[in-house]
């Protein structure tokens, strides 16, 4: 019987460039070459300031995870919803289909459907709990 050893920490990513992952050494590599690059062409304050500014947004996207995802991914998310339709109209009854958009003529259509009536509501006057407070107080 042969024992195979099972890989552990798949999800984890390999280390390439010392502790950096090699998308951890772009998003800091990337701000610190431009960095390095105003240090020789802008005067120092816009140096100092784009350079605070560069490796602050570097930093955040290589080191920031808010539960379990990345900063990438959350921003990712963020502007595909900003960007998205955001109105989903489900209507109980009707066969799956894909959501629809508000807007749509679709959506303000109702289907004929035969054989299938709506329930009918039934209104009650006195609600049963008042009924029932008042026969629990005079059967003390």
């Amino acid at each position: 019987m042969l024992r195979f050893q099972v890989p552990q920490f798949i999800e984890r990513e390999a280390r390439v460039v010392g502790p950096f992952t090699f998308k951890q050494f772009v998003y800091l590599g990337v701000p610190t070459a431009a960095a390095f690059f105003l240090y020789f062409t802008a005067p120092f304050f816009v140096f100092l300031f784009s350079a605070i500014v560069f490796l602050s947004i570097g930093f955040l996207f290589a080191f920031v995870n808010v539960g379990g995802r990345s900063f990438p991914i959350i921003l990712m998310n963020f502007l595909h919803f900003s960007v998205g339709p955001k109105i989903y109209i489900w209507k109980k009854g009707l066969p799956a289909q894909a959501p629809a958009k508000a807007g749509s003529d679709s959506v303000y259509a109702e289907p004929v459907q035969e054989g299938i009536q709506k329930p009918k509501v039934k209104l009650v006057k006195e609600s049963k709990i008042k009924t029932l407070a008042t026969h629990v107080e005079t059967n003390k």
